[in-house]
């Protein structure tokens, strides 16, 4: 049964001191169990977040609760795909122990969740949004979720009660229904409730409040936007690039020549998403695309007369990066107001004080970064996600934890906040103390990352550990190892694999990536990793 190596190999940096932690917790939960509010995107990079210090998007709602309480600085994922990451979330397990490493497998309801736990130490549980994992949630007094990855316009739902179909935004919607039982909550009891966005994930869609936000901006480019990923052999592999891979209607919304589009595969996929619009709807969005896609075909007119092909391709790189960056960030600014919905109810109401609040996505994003978008690679972009806590006269206003921290730890965390028992075969460890401004000891000294999906996008499946500041990836298929300098080469840019300097670090990288992950990535269901 998945779960039954729960922390194989990993013992030696998630344990710490159980006296010190009883201690913390002791104090943390002095004034009862907290409420709590899960608010969960979906390949939210924290490039992308105002307190990151975004250079490309203000977002004063997510803002408030990094103001009022934590940014996490080093928070990583340790499966950079939707159903595994959540699977991580519920379970506080590893994707070789939970068994859900990729897009297709079902979640084991018999696996615990940490939902059902704290339904057993008397909270009121409630999950509204994305679920994507096959089963139906388990834990939940109250489920209302997105069937599959969902619609932005006109969306579906489905409970218990069966599905429905709501006139709007899905951003707008999800926290409309949010709203709605917090409402009709039991008073009596603290709650739990998940707030799961559907946006930003692809085809960023934007909401009718946002179709114009950034018009005339050139927002700026990463510097690797033209990254030609020479010495990295998975990276030339992958089909997940802006300029080769997106599809211009689907992702981009320009039109054909002359409308000109293909009944079939992504452009039949669009013209379905389209045609759930009201007749509103669809007059707002040719409004605000139409005038666009007749701009970006002059400018693609401009660029066939380049002379220098190379030239050619990389100003085609940076149109289209435009196209995408300012629908992704249009689906953020959604989700930045829909936030701030959220907290000034959670003030009106007057639970605000008693309430933990919780901002994250299942994983980074690729926003340009080496010229692509997706997620999926151990590179920092889409491995480092976005983790925002704020917990009034529990956590200091302004706390920075700079930390290893990971998807994993969620469930221990939110289970010890609750005074509620953690299971000892948890992978991941609570990070209250932390929010206290106590390291342990023994706090983990290096993350791990697994990915088994080799499609879609052609990202090879591969392993790896990062300390705080050096990296190491094994590509199996390929049989090839990659090793960063963090600190010297940020974007991660210079494979030194091979440098006689690093040898010796890579030797020791290498076995605690072994003793960590060498067994389980070779008994889970992963045949081409065998």
């Amino acid at each position: 049964m998945p779960g039954a190596r729960r922390n194989a190999g990993m013992a030696a940096v998630t344990l710490y001191d159980p006296v010190m932690i009883n201690t913390l917790l002791s104090l943390a939960v002095a004034a009862g169990q907290p409420n709590i509010v899960f608010i969960y995107s979906d390949d939210h990079a924290a490039a992308a977040v105002g307190a990151y210090e975004s250079a490309l998007i203000e977002t004063p709602n997510l803002d408030r609760i990094a103001q009022q309480g934590a940014v996490f600085t080093n928070a990583f994922c340790t499966n950079g795909i939707c159903a595994p990451a959540r699977a991580v979330v519920l379970t506080g397990l590893n994707s070789h122990d939970h068994g859900i490493i990729d897009n297709a497998t079902a979640l084991d309801p018999n696996i615990p969740t940490f939902p059902s736990m704290l339904q057993e130490a008397g909270y009121q549980t409630a999950l509204i949004g994305k679920w994507h994992l096959k089963s139906d949630p388990e834990g939940f007094d109250h489920w209302e979720v997105l069937p599959g990855q969902g619609h932005y316009y006109q969306p579906d739902f489905r409970s218990e009660g069966g599905k429905r179909r709501i006139d709007g935004y899905v951003t707008d919607i999800t926290t409309d229904l949010a709203l709605d039982w917090l409402d009709n909550r039991d008073q009596t009891k603290p709650f739990l409730l998940m707030v799961h966005h559907k946006a930003p994930h692809r085809n960023w869609m934007p909401g009718p409040a946002h179709l114009h936000t950034f018009e005339g901006m050139t927002i700026p480019e990463p510097t690797t936007l033209q990254d030609n990923w020479a010495g990295r052999q998975a990276a030339q592999n992958q089909e997940m690039s802006i300029r080769s891979h997106m599809f211009d209607f689907h992702d981009l919304k320009i039109d054909a020549p002359h409308g000109d589009v293909q009944d079939s595969g992504p452009d039949k996929w669009m013209h379905a998403l389209l045609g759930r619009m009201t007749p509103e709807q669809r007059e707002a969005w040719d409004a605000a695309y139409l005038p666009r896609n007749a701009a970006y075909a002059e400018e693609v007119e401009r660029i066939k007369l380049m002379e220098d092909a190379t030239e050619r391709g990389e100003a085609m790189t940076r149109v289209r990066y435009q196209r995408y960056i300012k629908d992704y960030l249009r689906c953020i600014a959604s989700i930045d107001d829909n936030v701030g919905r959220l907290l000034d109810r959670l003030e009106s109401m007057g639970v605000a004080d008693e309430t933990l609040v919780i901002y994250t996505s299942d994983q980074g994003f690729f926003l340009g970064e080496h010229g692509w978008y997706d997620k999926r690679f151990m590179y920092e972009p889409s491995l480092r996600f976005p983790l925002l806590m704020r917990w009034p006269n529990r956590i200091s206003p302004g706390t920075k934890v700079n930390e290893l921290v990971q998807n994993l730890d969620f469930a221990p965390t939110l289970l010890q906040a609750a005074d509620a028992e953690v299971p000892t075969d948890m992978d991941g460890v609570s990070v209250l103390p932390l929010l206290a401004g106590e390291t342990p000891e023994n706090w983990r000294d290096a993350i791990f990352y697994e990915y088994y999906e080799p499609m879609p996008h052609a990202v090879a499946a591969h392993r790896g550990i990062r300390t705080d500041r050096w990296k190491l990836i094994y590509f199996p298929d390929l049989d090839t190892w990659e090793f960063f300098d963090l600190q010297n080469d940020p974007d991660e840019i210079n494979n030194l694999i091979d440098s006689k300097e690093h040898q010796e670090r890579i030797a020791s990288l290498q076995e605690r990536l072994e003793s960590a992950l060498a067994e389980p990535f070779t008994t889970v269901r992963a045949p081409h990793l065998k």
